[in-house]
């Protein structure tokens, strides 16, 4: 979540743990309040992972793949979304095609999960948000659809892991190399299991490292976090940043100090 200071004083943001079952498939279930009533709109963005997820919105569910550009949600008025976060990969149990075919796309979750999904969805929505209780009715309705263990989903699930917890880690064929695989194999487990390519997901991992720098306090030697995120120099960088994000990394920094 992207200036995080200005969200936390409009938003409410929770994460809870799904049933322990889910977890190979669930990283975990988020709850997002407001109330803008007698206020302008707000606009939240959000600099997303690779990651699947299904959100329990008004007027119905909808499963949003890997967001590879900058997710802005607009609210208005008052209510809550209640959303799984899928762990990368652990969605392609549940769909007939590559999950690189849903990425940057919102589509209604009735196309996968039938029409009990939108059931549960006015449940949700139509009663106060009760995040134990909501997440009690949401691991059920998994829990009743829960995938047979397909080890790939593993495999490909501590790549992702692995990528976004070695900042060391700077190129595709590294990556390859540490699974003892292929860089064209890697290529295709993550148009298959994860919705976006193993470089994308390098790079974006170095863009969340980078924006966590600039929303802490103190001054930021960018040209140094150029270096320690592994880009040639601090224009490359400034281009990346500014190309993910809408505004370079500096004016992101001062903002953020406006904030606090």
């Amino acid at each position: 979540m992207l200036h995080p200071g200005r969200g936390a004083t409009v938003i409410s943001l929770s994460r809870h743990k799904p049933a322990v079952r889910l977890a190979r498939i669930v990283e975990f279930y988020w709850l997002v309040r407001w109330d803008r009533r007698g206020l302008p709109a707000y606009e939240q963005k959000v600099l997303s992972h690779p990651n699947v997820h299904l959100v329990f919105e008004a007027p119905r569910a909808h499963v949003y793949g890997v967001d590879r550009s900058l997710f802005v949600r607009r609210l208005e008025g008052a209510g809550h979304v209640w959303g799984v976060k899928f762990r990368p990969g652990g969605f392609r149990p549940f769909t007939d095609r590559p999950v690189a075919d849903l990425a940057d796309r919102a589509v209604p979750a009735g196309e996968f999960f039938g029409p009990e999904v939108d059931r549960l969805n006015a449940g949700v929505l139509g009663g106060p948000a009760d995040a134990a209780g909501i997440a009690s009715f949401v691991d059920s309705f998994l829990l009743g659809r829960l995938p047979e263990p397909d080890p790939v989903v593993e495999r490909v699930a501590a790549m992702v892991e692995h990528i976004t917890a070695t900042s060391e880690l700077r190129r595709v064929d590294q990556v390859a190399e540490e699974f003892g695989v292929s860089v064209r194999r890697l290529q295709r487990l993550f148009a298959e299991y994860v919705g976006a390519a193993p470089k994308w997901v390098l790079r974006r991992a170095r863009l969340h490292e980078a924006a966590e720098r600039a929303a802490g306090s103190g001054g930021v030697d960018w040209a140094a976090v150029a270096a320690d995120l592994g880009y040639a120099d601090q224009a490359h960088f400034t281009r990346d940043f500014t190309a993910a994000v809408g505004v370079s990394p500096a004016r992101y920094a001062e903002s953020g100090r406006a904030e606090a």
